[in-house]
């Protein structure tokens, strides 16, 4: 089996790709593209080690190949990567299986949502009231880096996913914290006891 099949896909690896698709370049001005860009809202580049990791990965698998050292004024040498055409090749692949195939994730809030009765109705309601100020708070900052980037819509799609994902959660916790209030759902912390089965005769 390849290391290309292999290869664990990621949002970061995939970046990296679609960046020395447009041309070779050395991995702070990849960082500094996807933050430049707002691309740093759903890629993780927060961590310049990560991607550098990435990058190896990428060498290993053959997706990417080194290209020259450049040095610029002011900065210490750095090494360009490029393009292989595999890398190419796997991209478009990963690309399609991305857009095509919901991810099974397993994000906390859901998994806290299944567990809700460990904390009182009372506490529950305190918290998702934090969480929905928090989700505003969210909304907000995403209409407003769109509006200052000013871009064709072609390249805000992201942050426009992230907005319609942010407002469909925004009223759903809205609708239960609501159903909270009303007592519509409600529960005692005598439901998270274990039941303790009688001693066994002797």
């Amino acid at each position: 089996m390849s290391m290309t099949k292999t290869f664990k896909r990621s949002p970061l690896a995939l970046a990296v790709l679609v960046l020395l698709h447009e041309s070779p370049m050395h991995p702070y001005r990849m960082q500094r593209m996807i933050k430049d860009r707002g691309k740093d809202q759903v890629i993780n580049v927060e961590q310049r080690a990560s991607l550098y990791q990435t990058i190896n990965q990428l060498l290993r698998a053959e997706l990417i190949t080194f290209w020259e050292n450049a040095r610029e004024e002011g900065f210490p040498e750095r090494t360009l990567y490029r393009l292989t055409d595999k890398g190419h090749d796997t991209a478009v692949m990963w690309m399609r299986e991305m857009i095509s195939t919901p991810a099974k994730d397993y994000p906390d809030f859901p998994a806290a949502i299944s567990l809700l009765p460990l904390l009182t109705p009372a506490d529950a309601i305190q918290q998702l009231a934090i969480r929905e100020a928090k989700l505003v708070d969210q909304i907000a900052t995403i209409d407003k880096d769109v509006q200052a980037f000013d871009l064709p819509r072609l390249f805000t799609l992201e942050s426009e996913y992230a907005r319609a994902v942010l407002e469909a959660e925004l009223k759903w916790v809205r609708v239960l914290i609501a159903d909270l209030h009303s007592g519509q759902i409600t529960w005692n912390q005598d439901w998270m006891r274990p039941s303790v089965p009688p001693e066994s005769e002797a």
